[in-house]
């Protein structure tokens, strides 16, 4: 391939990835033995959500998810943990792309933080009325309430 060529795809690359930007997030779904499953509040966003955040550059997102659960809930130790998915979202211009894990057996030491001012310990089949509509979607998935959807 000439080189000028190489420098123009290279370039066109570069340009559709600041129009199209794709942020990448990891979430887990902590289930405890009573088969609860605990959810977060965050200071600086309405609803319960998942544990979870952001992947960093390079980092798996296995890793990644582990550390945020660390970081969210206190997470001392898991047991097992399952990939449930890979989900995407449209959030303006940019694309969320979301790995979904199963994670059983923690231990968790929680203390609220800056980022996180409470855990609630919901029923999947019945989630708090300020469940976020994500969660409250892939928590449907989950009981076999609703067919599995690639659409966070």
């Amino acid at each position: 391939m000439p080189f000028l060529h190489r420098a123009t795809l290279a370039l066109s690359l570069s340009a559709r990835a600041h129009w199209t930007p794709v942020c990448f997030g990891t979430n887990a779904v902590v289930e405890q033995a009573d088969g609860r499953v605990i959810l977060v509040r965050h200071r600086y966003m309405p609803g319960l959500c998942f544990p979870g955040g952001g992947v960093g550059a390079g980092e798996p997102p296995q890793q990644s998810m582990l550390r945020e659960l660390r970081e969210e809930i206190g997470v001392t130790r898991v047991g097992s943990v399952e990939f449930l998915g890979l989900y995407t979202r449209k959030i303006w211009w940019t694309t969320n792309v979301i790995t979904l894990f199963r994670v059983r057996g923690a231990e968790i030491n929680f203390k609220p933080s800056l980022e996180i001012s409470e855990i609630v310990l919901a029923d999947p089949h019945a989630p708090p009325p300020d469940t976020s509509p994500g969660v409250r979607r892939r928590l449907a998935e989950l009981t076999g309430a609703e067919p599995v959807s690639p659409y966070w």
